[in-house]
């Protein structure tokens, strides 16, 4: 261990893109040690990676299966705890890192013994949108980036105590992994970075984003590869979030509208041709359901701040994007005789 900190890149495939992202982070303006997990890819990832590894520009971890983003990145915490690294960041294989960015996370979050996460400004691969600014959660049970589609601009930057943090460049104090424990890995992609919001800050911790810290991120680069892998794996972990982490007295309120809304994406998905990815992701959350309660009663039974205090970190309304439900929300309350 050459450094305090790591960052820990998950790959599957991405030949065309991690050696911007590896060059990144040796422009840095702290050191940092840097852990690529390699998930059984295909191209010539390998061939690339293998050579820096021999000549220790980077720690190597071969998967001889897929593990997801989750178990890719849960590889190198494992690897971070073991060697005892104060902190441990993550950043796609298809971003490429500010030459601040991670001196700015950490000097964040090393300013406060509360603050266990940071995350940072991400934007489109050209600089002029936004991608996320941090990940927030909504009554009615979805999980959003806050400013996605936006502009590049300074709208947000006072506003730096978020509800989570996108996993896609964000640094986590590894006592808070030690804590609450690192992503969880039936979620495999998509969410898993709400979820592990959700538990830190159910246990207590505070999270943060820092303004001055960006990346540029080709965004879904990854996951657009495959056909209907965002519809399963997402109609599969909205409700895994539900159960897991949001206390009972919450969800009386947020369970009818999220029923609402998972069964106007189900709908979807069948009308564009999706059906089957989107009965796979709720057949497979059904299977999990025993498991993830069990897991509901420990994260509960374990939880330092009062419902009050999270419901106080969620959007009262509906995500920004979601025009669809917003439509049907409004032709509602006409017909109610309600003003919107």
């Amino acid at each position: 261990m050459k450094n305090p900190v790591c960052v820990i890149i998950p790959n599957w495939d991405g030949a065309e893109m991690i050696m911007s992202t590896i060059e990144s982070l040796k422009k840095q303006t702290i050191g940092c040690d840097i852990i690529v997990v390699d998930n059984n890819s295909h191209d010539n990832s390998l061939d690339l990676l293998r050579p820096l590894a021999k000549r220790s520009e980077i720690s190597l971890i071969e998967h001889t299966k897929n593990l997801g983003f989750a178990g890719g990145v849960n590889a190198g915490f494992k690897l971070a705890l073991r060697r005892g690294y104060k902190a441990a960041a993550t950043i796609n294989n298809d971003a490429v890192a500010d030459e601040n960015w991670l001196g700015y996370l950490y000097d964040t979050l090393t300013s406060a013994s509360e603050i266990g996460t940071v995350t940072c400004k991400i934007l489109s691969h050209d600089g002029k949108t936004i991608d996320s600014t941090g990940d927030w959660l909504s009554t009615w049970g979805l999980p959003y980036p806050r400013g996605r589609g936006e502009p590049n601009s300074k709208k947000y930057d006072n506003q730096t105590n978020i509800m989570g943090a996108s996993g896609g460049a964000t640094i986590f104090k590894t006592e808070l992994l030690r804590q609450v424990g690192m992503y969880d890995q039936d979620f495999f992609a998509y969410y898993e970075d709400v979820d592990l919001s959700l538990r830190s800050r159910l246990a207590g911790w505070q999270i943060r984003f820092e303004p001055r810290a960006f990346v540029l991120h080709q965004i879904s680069a990854t996951g657009n590869r495959v056909k209907g892998f965002t519809t399963w794996h997402t109609m599969k972990n909205l409700p895994l979030i539900l159960v897991k982490d949001i206390p009972q007295s919450l969800l009386w309120s947020m369970f009818p509208r999220f029923l609402l809304a998972y069964a106007m994406f189900f709908g979807r998905a069948i009308a564009d041709g999706r059906g089957w990815w989107a009965l796979r992701g709720f057949i497979d959350f059904n299977l999990l359901l025993p498991k993830k309660i069990w897991q509901r009663v420990v994260i509960q039974s374990q939880r330092q701040i009062s419902p009050k205090q999270l419901d106080e970190l969620l959007l009262h309304d509906l995500p920004p994007n979601a025009t669809k439900l917003r439509a049907l929300r409004k032709k509602t309350w006409k017909i109610m005789g309600k003003r919107a």
